[in-house]
């Protein structure tokens, strides 16, 4: 008998600081990078966007891959292919930690257009602003000096 899963996840997490270097010239870039390291992962990409400040990945994780070690090596290779690659001048990395959650298979096509219109959408709401909305809305402890 195989093993079979479908859990959409979003996956997100900020720039060292929440500092807006991830300039759009060059984001497109980063994003297909993060989509192929997912796709050898064998996780199913919905859609992967952000803007200046922090990433959102909407993903199928493989079930034999854990969210920790999938967060860790993509921002360990991002590091790496920015750097290389000398996609944003002022990256100085990631903040610690990342923020997973889960949805219903419903909400896949909300989730996606939600990635797609990040610019548009932190028009209105500061993403740290949204991060924190979204850690209460999911009912989560957490310590404002980690955000």
């Amino acid at each position: 008998m195989g093993t079979y899963t479908r859990i959409l996840y979003q996956i997100t997490f900020q720039i060292l600081n929440w500092e807006p270097t991830l300039t759009k010239h060059n984001r497109e870039r980063l994003f297909s990078f993060i989509a192929g390291i997912l796709m050898k992962k064998k996780c199913f990409v919905y859609q992967v966007g952000g803007i200046e400040d922090h990433i959102h990945i909407i993903t199928h994780v493989h079930p034999t891959i854990s969210i920790s070690t999938l967060v860790k090596d993509i921002k360990l290779s991002c590091v790496d292919f920015i750097r290389r690659e000398k996609l944003f001048p002022g990256f100085m990395g990631w903040n610690e930690g990342y923020g997973a959650f889960t949805y219903s298979l419903e909400a896949e096509m909300n989730l996606i257009k939600y990635v797609k219109d990040q610019e548009q959408h932190h028009k209105k709401e500061s993403p740290k602003k949204e991060y924190l909305r979204q850690l209460r809305g999911f009912g989560i402890d957490f310590n404002e000096k980690y955000i």
